[in-house]
């Protein structure tokens, strides 16, 4: 049984885990995991992200407006969100970026939502994570404007934007697609990012790794992940647990 599971990021406020939130979430330290980073989507999510923080101490939270609730975010959400990151509990602004696969906000309303909120975070020093999809180029030209502490979770591009990525400061994020049959840049990732800049995920409820698809996932199934990028880089799963948990623990609660 592997233990030291940091879980950089899940959504343990999604309505998936409204059935049994409470017993799943007890069962998490038996199994090995030590720390969840919760994300959020809006405002909203973010205060029950706090809640959920407040109730057990091995959760963290994250608050933010995500690229899809761009176009909802209240003219004040930045003063909402300035009152909620002075919680102790809070460690990160998050998730947040940019989204060109669903274009559920117009892509200027993200970017303008996303450059605040890195502006935001640069302020108080907090870090910040990133939500990269189909949209790396843009990304990296705001990462490099306003040069944030954080992670790009669940990272999606190629082991050349990972190094380019890396030399900001950034760490890499990655999660159940290390697993996935046709999973060539996520593995090529997982074997060349320095192991400084490391850090294990599953975005629980989605994202879930082989053999598992298709059902809820959580963070008991980060060993699956774990061995998976053990496998391209040479090591053992263990190992790939310590040095992501000793990270995530240097990015978010140092």
């Amino acid at each position: 049984m592997y233990n030291n599971i940091f879980d950089s990021h899940a959504h343990y406020c999604d309505e998936a885990f409204d059935s049994d939130r409470e017993s799943l979430l007890a069962s998490l330290e038996e199994a090995g995991i030590c720390g969840v980073m919760t994300c959020a989507e809006d405002i909203k999510s973010s205060e029950s992200n706090i809640a959920l923080a407040q109730r057990y101490d091995f959760i963290w939270a994250a608050a933010g407006v995500h690229a899809h609730e761009a176009s909802n975010a209240e003219e004040d959400y930045l003063s909402a969100l300035a009152s909620l990151v002075e919680n102790p509990r809070v460690r990160a602004v998050g998730e947040i970026g940019l989204d060109y696969h669903y274009d559920f906000s117009p892509r200027e309303v993200q970017k303008k939502i996303f450059e605040q909120q890195l502006e935001f975070a640069v302020e108080r020093s907090l870090p910040v994570i990133v939500h990269d999809r189909e949209a790396h180029e843009d990304v990296l030209e705001l990462l490099r404007k306003y040069r944030p502490k954080g992670v790009v979770h669940c990272f999606s591009g190629s082991a050349e934007l990972m190094r380019e990525t890396v030399k900001l400061g950034m760490y890499i994020g990655l999660g159940g697609a290390v697993t996935f049959k046709n999973a060539r840049k996520p593995v090529e990732v997982a074997a060349q990012v320095p192991s400084e800049y490391l850090l294990i995920e599953t975005d629980s409820p989605y994202m879930t790794p082989v053999p598992f698809r298709g059902k809820r996932c959580d963070s008991r199934l980060i060993p699956y992940t774990a061995e998976a990028i053990a496998l391209a880089r040479g090591c053992t799963a263990q190992e790939v647990l310590d040095i992501t948990a000793e990270n995530a623990r240097r990015l978010f609660l140092e």
